[in-house]
């Protein structure tokens, strides 16, 4: 079973929907047992840092994410979702993640032509070829919707980075662990071909 975490912090049915059209099921759940059941967990995510991490404290599913992970299921975290799975993100104050990975999230701080949020498609720079990229074309294009962005501490775990206003760091990949800044579900064939990949692990 491949299970999207819900905690009303996403677009949860899109993100379903786009599984669908690749052919493949997903359950929308906030049931930590059916996490624990699952063979593959999605985290999508919109929002603030701040209120996410809380809602996800509240619905008892920070420890059943991180034994996820820690088990080796393939986890995948899609823009917020990324974001969380950091020590530390700068939104309305410092706000502790999950701490999965070293590093923080910040704001987008750009010359004044830039605007923020970065909105809209963007390329995909590949540093480290992840097998949920697979297919992709050099620069593919894809989707964005952030005004902060993810600083690991270890560069090893970055997988592509994208251009605005600088290089950031926009997808990561350690071991069964994936996670795009980028919006999968709204990237039309190069984000379905993501999905596809990620549920084919």
């Amino acid at each position: 079973m491949l299970a999207i975490i819900d905690y009303q912090m996403g677009n949860l049915r899109s993100v379903q929907k786009g599984f669908e059209k690749v052919g493949h099921q997903a359950t929308i759940t906030s049931d930590p047992d059916e996490l624990k059941r699952a063979s593959k967990i999605v985290l999508p995510g919109v929002g603030a840092f701040g209120d996410a991490i809380a809602e996800l404290r509240r619905r008892e599913l920070v420890e059943p994410i991180r034994q996820a992970i820690d088990s080796g299921k393939p986890f995948l975290g899609i823009c917020l979702g990324l974001q969380l799975l950091f020590e530390t993100g700068d939104e309305g104050g410092i706000h502790e993640g999950l701490g999965v990975l070293p590093g923080k999230v910040v704001r987008f701080e750009l010359p004044v032509e830039y605007k923020v949020p970065h909105m809209g498609w963007n390329e995909l720079q590949i540093r480290r070829p992840s097998p949920i990229l697979k297919g992709l074309e050099a620069n593919a294009h894809v989707y964005f919707v952030h005004s902060y962005y993810v600083v690991p501490r270890e560069a090893s775990v970055i997988a592509t980075e994208t251009d605005y206003g600088g290089m950031f760091c926009s997808s990561i990949w350690r071991e069964n662990l994936f996670a795009t800044q980028f919006h999968p579900e709204k990237s039309q064939a190069n984000g379905l071909r993501i999905l596809k990949n990620f549920a084919e692990l």
